[in-house]
């Protein structure tokens, strides 16, 4: 079973280095329906059984806009499992202004989960978020047969933990692969017989055909 696993296009807090999780959301940039169209161009090739997505807003418009470009009669079910981490009194502030306010949380939660103090932002563990959204994806591949390919759409870093977390990694090794960019795509492909999960693509975006700067990656 072949997953694609979508991150949501680039939003206007994106753009302006602001934290979204769970609760906090903007719309997508006009550039961003641009990408989304390539990505239909990318997977225009393949038998797309079903999208599933995060019900928060950037994240469904980008898997209808997807699924309108792609031009196909293809079914979308929103799943809260798949939503972006909870965190709590981050959520619609600047990277920058948290970077000086609170150094050791937003380092942890970038590149040392392990050390990430969650209670100190009233926010989500990576663990919970892994486990909520593993426990999404297993309920989602038992309804398909081996040779189906479904769509994924979600967020930056519950998206990084969830994958991660599928292909057996540790907490500790959650960042190994680094972040996921605005549009990217990551395929998995799922062995129903053995319940594993095997890594093809990581962050895939060349057919975005532009240069990422750092406020397109989480």
């Amino acid at each position: 079973m072949d997953l694609y696993f979508v991150r949501h296009g680039k939003t206007e807090w994106n753009l302006e280095g602001r934290y979204q999780g769970g609760s906090g959301d903007s719309p997508l940039l006009p550039e961003s329906i641009a990408d989304i169209k390539l990505l239909a161009n990318r997977l225009s090739d393949i038998d797309i059984k079903h999208v599933y997505s995060s019900p928060l807003k950037r994240a469904k418009m980008t898997s209808e806009v997807l699924i309108e470009d792609l031009g196909k009669d293809i079914p979308i079910t929103l799943v809260d499992g798949l939503r972006e981490f909870n965190l709590g009194i981050m959520e619609g502030q600047k990277f920058s202004d948290l970077e000086v306010e609170m150094p050791e949380v937003v380092h942890a939660f970038r590149y040392s989960p392990l050390d990430y103090d969650y209670k100190k932002i009233k926010g989500e563990s990576f663990e919970d978020v892994a486990d909520r959204t593993t426990k999404a994806i297993y309920n989602i591949v038992a309804n398909y047969e081996p040779d189906d390919s479904l769509v994924i759409v979600g967020h930056g870093a519950s998206s990084v933990d969830m994958i991660q977390s599928l292909l057996g990694k540790s907490i500790s090794e959650i960042r190994d692969y680094g972040g996921l960019s605005n549009t990217s795509l990551t395929h998995l492909d799922y062995d129903a017989e053995n319940k594993k999960f095997k890594l093809i693509k990581w962050n895939e975006t060349d057919y975005l055909n532009k240069e990422l700067d750092k406020s397109d990656t989480l």
